[in-house]
Order: structure tokens, then C-alpha cells, then sequence
């Protein structure tokens, strides 16, 4: 069984935060719209193509967004507030940013929605807003659209989705209380269209994030996982995405799901690799999340290695940063003023995807020495005194 690597995404900005400038030009009047979406193209295919030529095998596809991630899942899901829609019922992406910003270039401006923190980072999200009796559509396609592009440039991908029992743990309810959670039978129906249309475009896995599931959720919350994946199963692969903590305290309910594939974070998780194998379906890949997706150090790979090497051969197994790279600054070769000794200990977005490849080939091949070689650096820094 040969191991593959992978990213839960990476940096949206570019690398001289040209998403930021565009937006910025466009929400001023200086540029159009077709300026502004043009960037996102050119961003999307320069990351998936820094992301190959660094040795990722699947490349994630869903994980930019013009403001945030959650906010382009509550368009895809068609949860726009009365306040934020455009006259005639349309979503466009001035409808994305009259929810973020509270004004866009077009329509009336109108209170933004709330933001607040993703988990314990210290990247924000724009908070759903939930009503009694609302209705779901499919009304962004947003996802679909970067999917045909990365398949036009040939790539092999990996869609990537907000899980649904985790949208609505992350929203607030609005107007008359009522129980969110009441919504899900709503909801799955337009996650059940996006991955039918994956499938048409035969996509193979599909990432699924659940981050809702290393958190200690009433019972209420837990039970709804298994009818919500009932619904979801038999178009495409779904890889069970978690990360931020360890996922041993939910495994129960976990295992009972009917998904291919489980991703952990082994780095901010407490979880025990060989206990996540001996407790895993035989027939689940592991998608090991080895690689830290928060910080800018090197990695030790010679600890990576060992951590997980008791498993190789064992079961289908993945290697993975341990979230989103969206945390990490992206290329450390532009930065030409640090001290060498001190710029060796560190790894970028981009020398993590390169961190990601070693692994995996020492893995496969069990040689070890390119390992040793690169975590030179990363054990000198413990004992440096600087």
C-alpha cells in the first residue's frame, strides 16, 4: 500500500497578499469585478502548482476563500439573512462580502454578521446565522467551478468540505428561539448535490471537516453524526476530517460512521497512533496528520517517522499536515534577511508541503537518511542558545 501525501489547504493571500490588494482595489471602485475574480484564478492555480511541484500527491480544492471559509459554505448552502440578499434572490460575491463587511460595491449596505474565532486559533470566521423555518438551496458554486479548473489543469484533487453537524455547531440561531440542530435534515440535502456533482466529475475522495468532533459535544450533538453520514454515504470517498485536538474521546462515535477514511492531528491530539489503528475499520484509510499546520518550525522527521512506522504496510495510510496550512506563512525562500542559522530552523507553508514528501518516501522506501539529514536543524535548535 503505497502512502500519499496531502494538505488540508494552504495560504489564500499570495505570497506578496495579492488577494488582500485585489479586494482592496475592487471595494474601492479602482478595479472590477473581473479583476478581482481573475486574482483568485491565478492564486488558486499558482498554489495547487507550488503544492505539486513540493510533492503533494492530492491537492485540496475548496479551501480558498474571498473572505472566509464558513462564510462561502453558508453561500454554497444558499443561508443568506433578508438583510444581506441581493433584490432579485441571487448570491454574488458582493453578497460574500455585504455579509462579512456589512457594504459591497453593489446592494445596500446592511450590519455585517458576527465573526469570532475558528476553535483556538487565531483565525476568525463570519458566524451562520440560523432562522426557524429557513430553506436550503445549492446557490454557490463556487467549489464546483475551482474543481473544473484544477481538473483542466490536470490535476489530482481532493475536494474540500465543511462538515454539516460542524456548520451548524458553529452558528447562532436569529429571531424566535429553536433547537439549529433541527436544521441538519435541511441541510443534508444540498451537501447529498455537491457530492453527486463531485462524482459526475469522478472525484474519488472527498475531505470532509468535522473539527466539532475533538470538542466535548453534548450527546445530542454526537448522535446527529450518524444519521447526517447515513445520508451523505455511497457517492464518493469521504475522508472524516478532524484536527486542533484528539479525537480518542469520540472514537465511538466516529468508528459507527459510514466514511473510508479518518484524518487526525497527531500533533495538537494526544491521540495513540497504534490505538487509532487497533481501534479503526480494517478498511479505513488513516490520514496521519504529522506535520504542524500552525507553526514555522522545521520538523523533526526522524520523530515523524517513528511515530508512525509501527503501522506502514498495516493499513491505507496518508501523510498529512496536521490542519489547514492556511497558518503558516508561505515560502520561506523569499526571506533573504535572516540570520542562515536561524532561518534553517524554520519551515514555511511551502517547505512543509517538502517536509510531507520526505516522510512519505522514507516511508515507502524505508530510507531513512534524507530524514536525518533535514532534521539536523530542528534538534540544533533545542540546544541552541539563541
Amino acid at each position: 500500500m503505497t502512502i500519499l501525501t496531502h494538505t488540508l489547504g494552504f495560504p489564500r493571500v499570495g505570497l506578496r497578499r495579492e488577494l488582500k490588494k485585489a479586494q482592496e482595489s475592487y471595494w474601492a471602485g479602482n478595479s472590477t469585478r473581473e479583476a478581482l475574480l481573475a486574482v483568485g484564478r491565478e492564486l488558486r492555480a499558482r498554489h495547487w502548482e507550488q503544492q505539486k511541484q513540493a510533492g503533494i500527491d492530492l491537492l485540496p480544492v475548496g479551501d480558498f476563500a474571498w473572505y472566509d471559509h464558513v462564510l462561502t459554505t453558508s453561500l454554497l448552502l444558499g443561508n443568506v439573512s433578508a438583510r444581506h440578499q441581493n433584490n432579485d434572490g441571487s448570491v454574488d460575491i458582493d453578497t460574500l462580502f455585504r455579509i462579512g463587511r456589512g457594504r459591497a460595491p453593489t446592494g445596500e449596505p446592511a450590519a455585517a454578521a458576527e465573526m469570532t474565532k475558528w476553535f483556538n486559533t487565531n483565525y476568525h470566521y463570519i458566524v451562520p446565522e440560523f432562522s426557524k423555518g429557513q430553506q436550503f438551496r445549492l446557490t454557490w458554486t463556487q467549489l464546483l467551478e475551482e474543481v473544473d479548473e484544477a481538473l483542466a489543469l490536470g490535476h489530482k484533487i481532493k475536494p474540500v468540505l465543511l462538515g454539516p453537524v460542524t456548520y451548524l455547531w458553529l452558528g447562532k440561531v436569529k429571531g424566535e428561539p429553536f433547537d439549529r440542530l433541527t436544521l441538519l435534515k435541511d441541510i443534508l440535502p444540498v451537501y447529498q448535490h455537491v457530492l453527486a456533482e463531485l462524482a459526475k466529475r469522478g472525484i474519488e475522495w472527498v475531505q470532509i471537516d468535522e473539527p466539532a468532533l475533538v470538542l466535548e459535544l453534548p450527546q445530542v450533538w454526537l448522535d446527529a453524526f450518524k444519521p447526517a453520514y447515513d445520508a451523505l454515504a455511497g457517492q464518493v470517498k469521504l475522508l472524516l476530517t478532524t484536527y486542533f485536538e484528539g479525537v480518542t474521546p469520540n472514537l465511538d462515535t466516529i468508528i459507527a460512521l459510514p466514511v473510508q477514511g479518518l484524518h487526525v492531528d497527531l500533533i495538537h491530539g494526544k491521540d495513540d497512533v497504534a490505538e487509532l489503528h487497533q481501534r479503526l475499520p480494517v478498511d479505513w484509510l488513516l490520514s496521519a496528520g504529522l506535520i504542524n499546520g500552525r507553526n514555522v518550525w522545521r520538523a523533526d522527521l526522524t520523530e515523524k517517522y517513528a511515530q508512525i512506522n509501527a503501522i506502514v504496510g498495516k493499513r491505507a495510510l496518508w501523510v498529512a499536515s496536521s490542519c489547514s496550512l492556511l497558518h503558516s506563512p508561505i515560502d520561506l525562500s523569499v526571506e533573504t534577511r535572516l540570520d542562515t542559522e536561524v532561518k534553517s530552523w524554520f519551515a514555511f507553508a511551502l517547505q512543509k508541503c517538502g517536509e510531507l514528501a520526505l516522510l512519505r518516501d522514507a516511508l515507502n522506501s524505508g530510507e531513512t537518511a534524507a530524514l536525518e539529514e533535514w532534521s539536523g536543524p530542528s534538534q540544533a535548535r533545542r540546544h541552541s542558545r539563541r
